[in-house]
């Protein structure tokens, strides 16, 4: 296999995991220079660079003693002049549990942001019925330098959650 049939393979792993964007037209130009037909996009294409967010989560089932994988998260912020929520993404967890990619640091700002889980369809999809449809964690961000990681502690009857580093 050749190194740019490696990289098709990495983005539409990343494609379907949802946990990372894609850059617009990458998909494309790799298998365009895969194919043959413009290689030069490919040569002249900047990968983009892997920056860590500031926000990121772990889903961890604790009543099987496994990851949360692909539970879906959706990221908001409150809107503090019209205490509106504003969605800002919404990803899945990789088979680790985790969510590394909500925000980038460019974006995250001090504010309240809430995080919303959707226990309900990941239950489900385990062949299994929850008490709770969705958790929210709601949280306030007072420095948007710092990392902030708030993972979720799950089983179908109980959550936890807190601030980790």
């Amino acid at each position: 296999m050749n190194r740019l049939q490696l990289i098709k393979d990495h983005i539409l792993s990343r494609e379907r995991n949802a946990s990372e964007p894609l850059s617009n037209g990458l998909y494309a130009r790799v298998t365009s220079a895969i194919h043959g037909k413009n290689p030069r996009h490919f040569q002249n294409m900047a990968m983009p660079a892997t920056q860590p967010s500031p926000l990121t989560t772990h889903v961890l089932n604790i009543a099987k003693g496994v990851p949360g994988a692909n539970m879906t998260i959706s990221l908001y912020r409150l809107d503090p002049v019209s205490s509106v929520w504003n969605e800002l993404t919404t990803r899945l967890t990789n088979d680790d549990g985790r969510c590394l990619c909500l925000i980038t640091k460019e974006t995250f700002i001090a504010g309240v942001y809430k995080m919303h889980f959707e226990t309900e369809k990941y239950w489900n999809a385990l062949g299994e019925i929850s008490f709770y449809p969705f958790v929210e964690v709601v949280f306030t961000v007072t420095d948007a330098s710092q990392k902030y990681h708030v993972p979720l502690l799950l089983s179908r009857f109980s959550y936890s959650t807190y601030r980790g580093s």
